[in-house]
Protein backbone atom coordinates (compact mmCIF):
# COMPACT_ATOMS: atom_id res chain seq x y z
CA UNK A 1 0.00 0.00 0.00
CA UNK A 2 2.90 2.76 0.87
CA UNK A 3 6.03 2.32 -0.95
CA UNK A 4 9.07 2.31 1.46
CA UNK A 5 11.05 5.38 1.74
CA UNK A 6 14.28 4.86 0.77
CA UNK A 7 17.03 5.79 3.30
CA UNK A 8 18.96 9.27 3.13
CA UNK A 9 22.10 8.64 1.43
CA UNK A 10 25.37 10.59 2.85
CA UNK A 11 26.64 13.14 1.31
CA UNK A 12 28.42 12.87 -1.04
CA UNK A 13 30.80 14.63 -3.88
CA UNK A 14 31.81 18.09 -5.15
CA UNK A 15 29.63 20.06 -2.21
CA UNK A 16 31.14 17.60 0.75
CA UNK A 17 34.72 17.86 -0.53
CA UNK A 18 34.71 21.61 -0.72
CA UNK A 19 32.74 21.80 2.61
CA UNK A 20 35.79 19.14 4.05
CA UNK A 21 38.41 22.08 2.97
CA UNK A 22 37.08 24.87 3.81
CA UNK A 23 36.86 23.31 7.58
CA UNK A 24 40.26 22.03 7.48
CA UNK A 25 42.70 23.15 10.09
CA UNK A 26 45.01 24.68 7.28
CA UNK A 27 41.63 26.64 5.38
CA UNK A 28 40.97 28.09 8.47
CA UNK A 29 44.39 29.01 10.11
CA UNK A 30 44.86 30.50 6.58
CA UNK A 31 41.37 32.68 7.41
CA UNK A 32 43.26 34.02 10.55
CA UNK A 33 46.38 34.84 8.45
CA UNK A 34 43.99 36.87 6.07
CA UNK A 35 42.24 38.47 9.28
CA UNK A 36 45.75 39.34 10.58
CA UNK A 37 47.00 41.20 7.43
CA UNK A 38 43.63 42.58 7.19
CA UNK A 39 43.71 44.42 10.24
CA UNK A 40 47.99 45.05 9.82
CA UNK A 41 47.20 46.88 6.56
CA UNK A 42 44.22 48.85 7.63
CA UNK A 43 46.31 50.07 10.78
CA UNK A 44 48.98 50.95 7.79
CA UNK A 45 46.38 52.82 6.06
CA UNK A 46 45.25 55.17 8.84
CA UNK A 47 48.46 55.77 10.44
CA UNK A 48 47.05 55.91 13.81
CA UNK A 49 50.57 56.85 15.22
CA UNK A 50 49.49 60.52 14.22
CA UNK A 51 47.47 61.19 17.08
CA UNK A 52 49.70 61.78 19.06
CA UNK A 53 51.00 64.37 16.71
CA UNK A 54 47.67 65.89 16.02
CA UNK A 55 45.31 65.05 19.01
CA UNK A 56 42.26 63.12 19.41
CA UNK A 57 39.26 64.53 16.13
CA UNK A 58 37.36 67.32 17.93
CA UNK A 59 34.16 66.02 17.50
CA UNK A 60 34.98 62.92 19.99
CA UNK A 61 35.41 63.86 23.73
CA UNK A 62 34.84 62.64 27.12
CA UNK A 63 33.74 59.06 28.34
CA UNK A 64 32.68 58.12 23.70
CA UNK A 65 35.93 59.28 23.02
CA UNK A 66 37.91 56.90 25.55
CA UNK A 67 35.68 54.36 24.35
CA UNK A 68 36.27 54.34 20.70
CA UNK A 69 39.80 54.74 21.76
CA UNK A 70 39.57 51.60 23.65
CA UNK A 71 38.19 50.28 20.78
CA UNK A 72 40.86 50.89 18.23
CA UNK A 73 43.57 49.90 21.05
CA UNK A 74 41.82 46.40 21.05
CA UNK A 75 42.01 46.24 17.21
CA UNK A 76 45.35 47.45 16.92
CA UNK A 77 47.04 45.39 19.72
CA UNK A 78 45.41 42.04 17.50
CA UNK A 79 47.44 43.68 14.52
CA UNK A 80 50.54 43.62 16.58
CA UNK A 81 51.19 47.00 17.26
CA UNK A 82 53.35 47.46 20.70
CA UNK A 83 51.26 48.25 23.80
CA UNK A 84 53.57 50.46 24.65
CA UNK A 85 53.10 52.95 21.97
CA UNK A 86 49.76 52.30 23.04
CA UNK A 87 49.93 53.00 26.61
CA UNK A 88 51.78 56.57 26.14
CA UNK A 89 49.05 57.87 23.16
CA UNK A 90 46.39 56.70 26.08
CA UNK A 91 48.10 58.93 28.38
CA UNK A 92 48.72 61.70 26.26
CA UNK A 93 45.43 61.95 25.09
CA UNK A 94 43.03 61.87 27.95
CA UNK A 95 45.49 61.73 30.91
CA UNK A 96 46.16 59.41 33.43
CA UNK A 97 43.17 58.13 34.98
CA UNK A 98 40.60 58.06 31.57
CA UNK A 99 43.88 56.87 29.49
CA UNK A 100 43.95 54.02 31.98
CA UNK A 101 40.90 52.97 32.01
CA UNK A 102 40.78 53.01 28.22
CA UNK A 103 44.46 51.57 27.81
CA UNK A 104 42.95 48.56 30.19
CA UNK A 105 39.95 47.90 28.43
CA UNK A 106 41.31 47.83 25.23
CA UNK A 107 43.67 45.28 26.58
CA UNK A 108 41.20 42.72 27.39
CA UNK A 109 39.34 43.26 24.30
CA UNK A 110 42.67 42.72 22.02
CA UNK A 111 43.43 39.69 24.37
CA UNK A 112 40.03 38.43 23.96
CA UNK A 113 40.07 38.49 20.09
CA UNK A 114 43.16 37.44 19.83
CA UNK A 115 42.75 34.56 21.89
CA UNK A 116 39.48 33.60 20.09
CA UNK A 117 40.73 33.87 16.77
CA UNK A 118 43.85 32.08 17.76
CA UNK A 119 41.56 29.13 19.39
CA UNK A 120 38.67 29.14 16.67
CA UNK A 121 40.86 29.12 13.09
CA UNK A 122 44.56 28.53 13.65
CA UNK A 123 44.98 26.16 17.14
CA UNK A 124 44.68 22.77 15.13
CA UNK A 125 47.45 23.91 12.54
CA UNK A 126 49.30 25.71 15.17
CA UNK A 127 49.66 22.90 17.48
CA UNK A 128 51.16 20.48 14.04
CA UNK A 129 53.35 23.26 13.43
CA UNK A 130 54.82 24.32 17.12
CA UNK A 131 56.11 21.06 18.34
CA UNK A 132 59.59 21.86 18.94
CA UNK A 133 60.66 20.45 22.69
CA UNK A 134 60.45 24.00 24.33
CA UNK A 135 57.36 24.71 22.59
CA UNK A 136 55.93 21.40 23.58
CA UNK A 137 56.59 22.16 27.32
CA UNK A 138 55.20 25.24 27.45
CA UNK A 139 51.61 24.10 26.13
CA UNK A 140 51.61 22.23 29.18
CA UNK A 141 52.22 24.73 31.31
CA UNK A 142 50.14 26.73 30.01
CA UNK A 143 47.31 23.85 30.29
CA UNK A 144 48.00 22.86 34.01
CA UNK A 145 48.88 26.38 35.30
CA UNK A 146 47.30 28.82 32.65
CA UNK A 147 46.13 31.46 35.17
CA UNK A 148 49.23 32.02 37.24
CA UNK A 149 51.36 31.69 33.98
CA UNK A 150 49.71 34.74 32.17
CA UNK A 151 49.49 36.77 35.25
CA UNK A 152 53.74 36.50 35.23
CA UNK A 153 53.86 37.39 31.71
CA UNK A 154 51.97 40.03 31.82
CA UNK A 155 53.54 41.73 35.31
CA UNK A 156 56.97 40.81 33.95
CA UNK A 157 56.78 41.70 29.85
CA UNK A 158 58.96 39.69 28.33
CA UNK A 159 57.15 37.91 24.96
CA UNK A 160 55.42 39.80 22.72
CA UNK A 161 51.85 40.73 23.68
CA UNK A 162 50.24 39.25 20.45
CA UNK A 163 52.56 36.47 20.68
CA UNK A 164 51.30 35.70 23.97
CA UNK A 165 47.98 35.82 23.07
CA UNK A 166 48.03 33.17 20.27
CA UNK A 167 50.40 31.01 22.07
CA UNK A 168 47.71 30.55 24.86
CA UNK A 169 45.05 30.05 22.39
CA UNK A 170 47.14 26.97 21.21
CA UNK A 171 46.85 25.49 24.20
CA UNK A 172 44.22 24.02 26.37
CA UNK A 173 44.02 27.29 28.95
CA UNK A 174 39.99 28.13 28.77
CA UNK A 175 39.00 31.83 28.22
CA UNK A 176 37.79 33.40 31.50
CA UNK A 177 41.11 32.45 33.60
CA UNK A 178 43.30 34.05 30.64
CA UNK A 179 41.15 37.28 30.32
CA UNK A 180 40.96 37.52 33.89
CA UNK A 181 44.72 36.63 34.36
CA UNK A 182 45.70 39.42 31.42
CA UNK A 183 43.59 42.14 33.04
CA UNK A 184 45.04 42.03 36.26
CA UNK A 185 48.94 41.51 35.14
CA UNK A 186 48.65 44.09 32.87
CA UNK A 187 47.78 47.07 35.46
CA UNK A 188 51.44 47.94 36.73
CA UNK A 189 52.90 48.21 33.53
CA UNK A 190 49.89 49.86 31.76
CA UNK A 191 49.51 52.43 34.19
CA UNK A 192 53.18 53.44 34.03
CA UNK A 193 53.34 53.57 30.60
CA UNK A 194 50.20 55.46 30.88
CA UNK A 195 51.63 57.66 33.64
CA UNK A 196 54.76 58.35 31.08
CA UNK A 197 52.82 59.46 28.46
CA UNK A 198 50.15 62.05 30.50
CA UNK A 199 53.74 63.36 31.98
CA UNK A 200 55.75 63.42 28.75
CA UNK A 201 55.29 66.91 28.40
CA UNK A 202 57.45 67.10 31.87
CA UNK A 203 60.39 64.47 31.26
CA UNK A 204 61.94 65.83 34.49
CA UNK A 205 59.56 65.48 36.97
CA UNK A 206 59.41 63.19 39.61
CA UNK A 207 56.15 61.31 38.13
CA UNK A 208 57.41 60.86 34.88
CA UNK A 209 60.75 59.50 36.07
CA UNK A 210 59.17 57.15 38.69
CA UNK A 211 57.11 55.68 35.82
CA UNK A 212 60.08 55.51 33.34
CA UNK A 213 62.14 53.48 36.41
CA UNK A 214 59.14 50.78 36.96
CA UNK A 215 59.07 50.48 33.13
CA UNK A 216 62.84 49.90 33.17
CA UNK A 217 62.65 47.84 36.28
CA UNK A 218 59.85 45.33 35.26
CA UNK A 219 61.52 44.91 31.94
CA UNK A 220 64.60 43.54 33.51
CA UNK A 221 62.31 41.76 35.57
CA UNK A 222 60.55 39.92 32.81
CA UNK A 223 64.01 39.07 31.06
CA UNK A 224 65.30 37.69 34.40
CA UNK A 225 61.30 35.43 34.35
CA UNK A 226 62.05 34.21 30.69
CA UNK A 227 65.74 33.07 31.07
CA UNK A 228 64.75 30.85 34.47
CA UNK A 229 61.42 29.52 32.48
CA UNK A 230 63.67 28.89 29.36
CA UNK A 231 66.05 27.06 31.05
CA UNK A 232 63.70 25.39 33.49
CA UNK A 233 61.32 24.37 30.24
CA UNK A 234 64.61 22.92 29.16
CA UNK A 235 65.34 20.56 31.75
CA UNK A 236 62.10 19.62 32.53
CA UNK A 237 61.64 18.08 29.23
CA UNK A 238 62.54 14.60 28.11
CA UNK A 239 64.46 14.57 24.82
CA UNK A 240 61.94 13.76 21.64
Amino acid sequence: MFDPVPAARPASGPALRLTRTLLSPWSRFSMLVVVLLGAASTMLLFEPQRLLASGWPPQLTGGTAAMVFGLAYGALTVAFVPRPLLNIAAGALFGAQTGLAAALAGTVLGAGVSFMLGRVLGQDALRTLLRGRLLTAADGVLSRHGFRSVLALRLFPGVPFAAANYCAATSRMGAPPFLLATGLGSIPNTAAYVIAGSEAASPTSPVFLAAMGFIVLSALGGALVAWRKRHRLGRDTPDN
